[in-house]
């Protein structure tokens, strides 16, 4: 048995939109009422097209400014994306009703920019919060496995700004015996003392809610004290 041959539509034709409605595979009646409505809210919303179409421009060029397929570095990013932030104040009053989403991206912008660069000039920084959240969470995963505890341990929370850094360069550079040998002697004893006078306040806020009224009066006797000998 032979089969007829399809037939001939034009092409810019849809084979099921230009079937007539109610028909058997035609468009249903309820997307023909539906056609009208459109074009009456793209008519209705006409005068907003223009503002939409350069906010979306600006979206897209600073998301390929953050992107940085060229890898640049983060100053020349940083300057360029301060260009495009210039140029959408120097347009924000043309801009009609998205005029204050320009105030909104500046804010979030000045929000971020301190720490938004730099994952440019440091190999393996995470580059987005996300990322950075996901690392703190790998540390938290292994602190939690190895203490039993729900919450951040207590040595966490006095000494993590070093073993915070220290869990994560030994995640990406597993260093050898040399590693731990300080470079800078200055601001390792600067943080030796930072981490003392925590570790100091921490045992303090211990010993006073074991025995507050110990406590209180070793704290009246030492200001009790004269400072120099009679």
């Amino acid at each position: 048995m032979r089969r007829r041959a399809p037939l001939a539509r034009p092409a810019h034709r849809h084979p099921r939109r230009a079937r007539p409605r109610g028909g058997k595979g035609g468009l249903p009646t309820a997307l023909g009422r539906l056609q009208p409505l459109r074009a009456r809210g793209l008519a209705a919303t006409a005068a907003a097209w223009p503002a939409i179409r350069t906010a979306s421009t600006w979206v897209q060029q600073a998301a390929h400014l953050l992107a940085n397929h060229a890898g640049r570095s983060g100053a020349a990013v940083c300057g360029a994306y301060h260009a495009l932030v210039l140029t959408m104040t120097a347009q924000q009053g043309t801009r009609g009703t998205l005029a204050p989403a320009v105030d909104r991206f500046r804010t979030v912008t000045a929000s971020a920019a301190p720490g938004l660069f730099h994952g440019y000039d440091v190999p393996d920084l995470p580059p987005t919060n996300n990322a950075l959240a996901q690392c703190f969470g790998t540390v938290r995963y292994h602190e939690r496995r190895a203490t039993g505890r729900k919450g951040a341990s207590p040595g966490l929370v006095v000494r993590g700004a070093v073993r915070v850094v220290a869990a994560l360069a030994a995640r990406h550079q597993p260093g050898d015996a040399s590693a731990p040998r300080p470079t800078d002697l200055v601001a390792w004893r600067a943080l030796r003392q930072q981490l003392q006078t925590r570790h100091a306040a921490r045992c303090a806020q211990r010993r006073f809610r074991h025995d507050p009224d110990a406590y209180l009066s070793a704290l009246e006797h030492a200001l009790s004290r004269p400072s120099l000998p009679a």
